[in-house]
């Protein structure tokens, strides 16, 4: 058997095959950490970073549960709605999402939504 990060490797090679990022629609990208989760715009043909946004950015923002905790997913819904909202003042409405490897679900799963939500288009 595989070791998981060597899984999540070949996984992102098999989906950067296939996904590309121009000036027309850019690529949006998640990397996930164990604490935080990040998202950025990136138009492959120039090589050029147009927006990046994280969770660390989004401090004020954080929503409370019961106990006081802020849950990572809904961190990561707000990181998607603010890359929207950041991608909307450049005008980017469609963006292809590459997840980097990781499998779409829990915080990847709650990024892209927030995404959808914030009106971007993928």
């Amino acid at each position: 058997m595989k070791d998981k990060r060597v899984r999540k490797k070949i996984r992102h090679f098999r989906i950067r095959k296939r996904v590309r990022g121009n000036s027309n629609i850019p690529r949006l990208v998640v990397f996930r950490s164990n604490l935080h989760i990040y998202a950025q715009i990136i138009d492959d043909q120039n090589s050029k970073t147009i927006i990046g946004v994280s969770d660390l950015n989004l401090a004020k923002e954080k929503i409370k549960t019961e106990e006081g905790k802020t849950k990572k997913s809904d961190l990561a819904r707000l990181v998607g709605i603010a890359i929207a909202k950041k991608g909307y003042t450049q005008k980017i409405k469609k963006v292809t999402f590459d997840r980097g490897g990781y499998k779409f679900h829990g915080r990847v799963k709650a990024l892209a939504e927030g995404a959808r939500e914030g009106g971007l288009n993928f």
